[in-house]
């Protein structure tokens, strides 16, 4: 049995492992997303980062708190809507205190209630995500049950401490379709060991792996192309929609030049992210002594818009 050196691989390979028990995807896998509480109408969920999952400066990805926020949101209406309902994001907006994202976080979610009179059910959520216990992001969002495709499995609510820890596949074990994965974050891995720098300095595993890479343009904007598959993908295979949101933050700043921080970003939701890629184009639309606005749009291969994003940006002190 081959054994993976790294621990960036072996998170990788223990992804794939939980993600062979139906009703999930990898990305929540991947980051091994704790269900912690789950209620009625609320939910505590919470995601422990390592060298999978964080930036150069020890904070947790952008994709991997996005993906928090928007599991931690829908996961309030399932006991209403059922479990193993497929939900689509209708739209999300996150707001940044500017304190770290370093360390546990765990997000406190809530159902505000359902929209009136609507042809589908559409809840309306919120949660706030805690390091420690410091707030480092609130987040509101709204999601539409679609309804239960026959043979999807209900969702597995893992929680860590209680379930039992997951065991890395071996290299031999691998399916072709987790081979490609696996051979994707061996390229992250050594991409991420490049000292070359990005747009916003250097380079981790977890955006190579995930492939949030945006091209600046100097005084414009930036651009980034997105290569679709099981490592972002939802349990129906479209993009991931924390993911999705996670590659217009990230091309956003990319916009921006060193000394300017995510402030707050709102995403509508149109289409869902398929095919086998995806395009993130970001325009500043403003860029003053203190704040910045960007506008991102992400389309996919054919045109169409899978995402419309708008975000303001803050130009931190010194």
């Amino acid at each position: 049995m081959t054994i993976a050196p790294h621990p960036e691989l072996q998170q990788v390979l223990k992804g794939l492992a939980l993600n062979r028990q139906p009703g999930w995807n990898f990305p929540g896998n991947f980051l091994e997303v704790s269900f912690d509480e789950v209620l009625l109408d609320s939910a505590r969920l919470s995601v422990t980062p390592g060298p999978h999952c964080v930036n150069a400066d020890g904070q947790v990805n952008i994709g991997a708190v996005s993906l928090l926020a928007d599991i931690g949101m829908a996961v309030t209406l399932r006991r209403r809507v059922g479990m193993p309902t497929r939900m689509a994001t209708v739209s999300m907006s996150l707001q940044f205190t500017g304190a770290p994202l370093a360390g546990r976080l765990e997000s406190r979610g809530r159902l505000d209630g359902f929209f009136k009179d609507a042809a589908a059910t559409q809840g309306m959520t919120r949660c706030e995500i805690y390091a420690g216990d410091t707030l480092v992001c609130t987040a509101s969002g709204s999601f539409v049950a679609l309804g239960n495709r026959e043979g999807i499995a209900a969702l597995p609510m893992r929680q860590q401490g209680v379930d039992a820890e997951a065991v890395p596949l071996a290299l031999n074990e691998l399916t072709q379709e987790e081979a490609a994965v696996y051979a994707r974050a061996e390229r992250a891995l050594q991409a991420g060991a490049d000292p070359t720098r990005g747009t916003r300095g250097p380079r981790t595993f977890i955006d190579n792996f995930w492939g949030f890479l945006p091209q600046r343009v100097e005084g414009k904007g930036a651009s980034c192309t997105f290569e679709n598959g099981l490592h972002v993908g939802n349990r129906v295979g479209h993009t991931q929609g924390g993911i999705t949101f996670g590659l217009a933050a990230s091309t956003a700043n990319g916009a921006l030049g060193d000394g300017w921080r995510l402030g707050g970003i709102s995403a509508w939701y149109l289409n869902p992210g398929t095919g086998p890629q995806l395009q993130a184009d970001a325009e500043i639309v403003h860029q003053g002594g203190l704040t910045a606005v960007v506008n991102t749009r992400i389309t996919d291969e054919k045109g169409r818009i899978v995402l419309e994003v708008v975000s303001n940006h803050v130009r931190v002190a010194g």
